[in-house]
């Protein structure tokens, strides 16, 4: 089948010169792809391919589904606006969440959209199992998703973008203690003397960049908030590249996905201060 692996050398491409930390504050990952609605998917698709993974993800949720925002390029190099997807009479219009016992790995799937999560258990000290060990994972749910497709006649999903997210949480007291602070996290951020205001009492911020050649955007956002677990206060920085890869092939996709993911960890150490990476236990850079 088309989606079969290839020779692409996926253990060159994850082991690049990327920065690396022993502590690092993401609480969550994404790697998704979206694709062109398929037609023929509807209720059922949802239960039978629960039957399929259903070992491995015992439970599920019903979500309202996910947007579509494709990045797209003009003269003037600026971004679509989020789109809203209209859906024709009888087509669900409706996200699955498949979730492992734990709930730290889970499946989204709607018509158009497959995305492969990895989060932190509230309360556990799971550590992040880093890229080159969830990466792989994605690839074996996508290759099976593929061939549920095909055995149900639904068609081969046309790849648009692939998606690549880290959320991260910043604890107040570790590296920042007030907004006042945040040009001690923050590269971007100046902490000029000011005339007249006092310090910040809130802040958000959200930022994007172009990748070369048209490959994609990286979204950078900042903004406060309290953990629901622990109602500890937080920093949420949330990293996302969005891009088309060169085709609907799984050597294309994960080729994507690695760019993203790079774009990912070098624009969250740019956007980071020195002073973070100590808290975080900055590692030299892989050799």
């Amino acid at each position: 089948m088309w989606w079969h692996r290839g020779t692409f050398d996926r253990r060159a491409a994850m082991s690049r010169n990327l920065p690396d930390f022993d502590d690092p504050p993401v609480v969550e990952t994404a790697l998704g792809v979206e694709f062109v609605p398929l037609e023929k998917w509807s209720i059922p698709q949802f239960g039978l391919f629960w039957e399929q993974i259903r070992t491995e993800y015992p439970r599920f949720e019903i979500q309202p589904p996910v947007g579509s925002q494709i990045e797209r390029f003009s003269a003037e190099n600026r971004p679509s606006p989020p789109t809203v997807t209209v859906t024709a009479v009888g087509v669900p219009d409706v996200r699955c969440w498949f979730l492992e016992r734990s709930g730290s790995r889970l499946l989204q799937v709607q018509r158009d959209r497959f995305i492969h999560n990895w989060r932190k258990p509230p309360g556990k000290a799971e550590d992040y199992p880093h890229y080159e060990n969830i990466r792989p994972i994605f690839e074996r749910e996508w290759n099976r998703f593929c061939e549920f497709l095909h055995r149900e006649s639904l068609g081969e999903p046309d790849v648009v973008q692939c998606e690549v997210t880290y959320v991260n949480h910043l604890e107040r007291g570790k590296g920042w203690s007030s907004f006042g602070d945040i040009a001690n996290v923050l590269t971007c951020w100046t902490d000029s003397e000011a005339q007249f205001l006092p310090k910040p009492e809130g802040m958000a911020l959200n930022v994007r960049y172009a990748m070369p050649d048209n490959q994609g955007r990286l979204h950078v956002s900042l903004h406060p908030a309290f953990r629901p677990q622990d109602a500890k206060e937080i920093l949420q920085l949330s990293l996302t590249a969005r891009g088309r890869p060169v085709s609907s092939r799984i050597n294309d996709i994960v080729a994507w996905l690695d760019l993203g993911r790079e774009w990912v960890v070098r624009g969250f150490t740019d956007f980071t201060s020195r002073g973070m990476h100590r808290v975080w236990q900055r590692k030299e850079d892989r050799p």
